[in-house]
């Protein structure tokens, strides 16, 4: 918090909105106190004041974007969850939005258009200028999760014959430049990409010095159309802080910078997160009904896994009633092979997404997978087999449960490492299928496992 609100501290130490900030907050936007408001949060950063609004209710939002009124810092929309940044945007009118979207990079205007319906996206394009239109229709027809779509089009590119002096002169009196760049890209009078000049290499450079001479021409130019996960893998491979995006025919259309590719990052990682939960696409800013509907269709599933599984459990029912202790031990067995398929599945789809899993090292990842199953499975089996002796006096018992745990790790195991290289090899996203499958081969291969063992061993 700057000095507008020094009284009121905005966060705790966790780093956490804190409460009587909020609580100050929302009193002045019922009261309809506007000065209060704006001297609690006109100075707030742009990060502060999206994380503000996060938390407010959605009619305290419109009433805080409708109080400041042009001194609303637009450069906090971008900054917002998704769900929570279209419901601004619906309250904002298309005039007010279209002048947002000129004080952003070109990048943050595609990422506020992207998400709205195309009526919407043509109410607010229509109000922009005709170049500044042009650009960012441009950038919306390319696919979703591309270079294009991350791309910053604003970049300078220059001549290589032009001097070192001329360039600075350019710079310093051009009117369009971005706000902040670290290079400037050398091309030819097709636009076609030759290099780039880092600016400190520029600021070192005598000013006859031509730009040709101190071009580097050994970049990592990303394709328009490469998924962003691909393009933050180049950038962690090469170390890069910036790369160029051409187009099919090799000419220079944008850049890429390394904030663009931390946000990628974050937004890639939270998807697979919450996909391997079965809540893929959810925030929690999402409506009672949106988030019922999001996780209702994996809840479905996972219902037919578990009468699956209960159907296995049927077919040895007499055996059950004549050991009551088989009740008690089976779901053991079932959560142990739950967790532990859990675990290779969690690495084997991290490992998939970074690439660190491939055809080429698949048959080792798997033979170590089985084997730490294999392991893991004679280690518990002996501990279980200790324990259900000693709880229920019967070695036989004992010597059924070590089996089924043995049988139950090491199918989880392999399930945990095969189906997320099966779904890959099938174009499927791991992350998003693979927890319903080994769930559903851990709790029938258990049950069965051990429900059949005590049929044969105890009958």
């Amino acid at each position: 918090m700057q000095d507008a609100a020094t009284e009121i501290q905005l966060r705790d130490e966790e780093g956490d909105i804190r409460s009587d900030f909020l609580h100050a907050v929302s009193h002045a936007l019922e009261t309809e106190d506007a000065a209060r408001v704006r001297a609690l949060t006109l100075d707030l950063h742009e990060g502060d004041l999206a994380d503000l609004i996060q938390v407010l209710r959605p009619d305290e939002r419109a009433a805080l974007i409708a109080t400041l009124g042009d001194d609303f810092n637009v450069e906090s929309l971008p900054e917002l969850d998704e769900p929570v940044r279209d419901q601004v945007l619906e309250d904002m009118p298309p005039e007010q939005v279209a002048e947002a979207l000129q004080q952003l990079e070109s990048d943050e205007a595609v990422y506020l258009l992207e998400d709205l319906d195309r009526q919407e996206q043509e109410d607010i394009l229509s109000k922009l200028p005709y170049f500044e239109r042009i650009a960012l229709q441009r950038s919306l027809e390319y696919p979703e999760d591309s270079a294009g779509r991350i791309m910053q089009t604003d970049l300078i590119a220059v001549p290589p014959f032009w001097s070192v002096g001329q360039t600075i002169d350019y710079m310093r009196v051009a009117d369009d430049l971005p706000d902040r760049f670290y290079e400037i890209f050398v091309v030819d009078p097709a636009y076609h990409l030759i290099g780039c000049v880092a600016l400190n290499r520029i600021l070192r450079s005598k000013r006859p010095t031509t730009i040709e001479s101190i071009t580097d021409v050994d970049v990592h130019p990303v394709p328009v159309e490469s998924d962003q996960e691909e393009v933050a893998r180049q950038f962690e491979r090469y170390n890069l802080t910036s790369a160029p995006v051409i187009d099919e025919d090799k000419r220079l259309v944008g850049v890429i910078t390394a904030d663009d590719v931390v946000e990628v990052v974050q937004e890639e990682a939270s998807e697979d997160i919450l996909a391997m939960g079965g809540v893929g696409g959810e925030s929690v800013s999402d409506t009672v009904w949106e988030t019922t509907r999001l996780r209702f269709s994996w809840l479905l599933a996972n219902l037919a896994t578990a009468i699956l599984a209960s159907i296995v459990i049927s077919f040895f029912e007499a055996t059950i009633e004549q050991m009551v202790a088989l009740a008690v031990l089976m779901p053991i067995v079932a959560s142990m092979g739950g967790n532990a398929g859990t675990q290779t599945m969690t690495v084997a789809v991290r490992a998939l997404a970074t690439h660190d899993l491939g055809p080429a090292n698949a048959f080792r990842v798997i033979s170590r997978e089985a084997a730490v199953g294999l392991l893991n499975g004679i280690l518990f089996a002996v501990l279980m087999a200790a324990i259900a002796y000693f709880w229920f006096g019967s070695g036989e018992l004992g010597l059924v449960i070590g089996l089924a745990m043995i049988v139950n790790l090491f199918a989880a195991a392999l399930a945990g490492i095969l189906i997320p290289l099966g779904l890959e090899a099938l174009d499927l996203d791991p992350a998003v299928a693979s927890s319903v499958f080994v769930t559903t081969v851990t709790d029938v291969v258990g049950f069965f496992a051990f429900l059949g063992l005590a049929a044969l061993w105890l009958a």
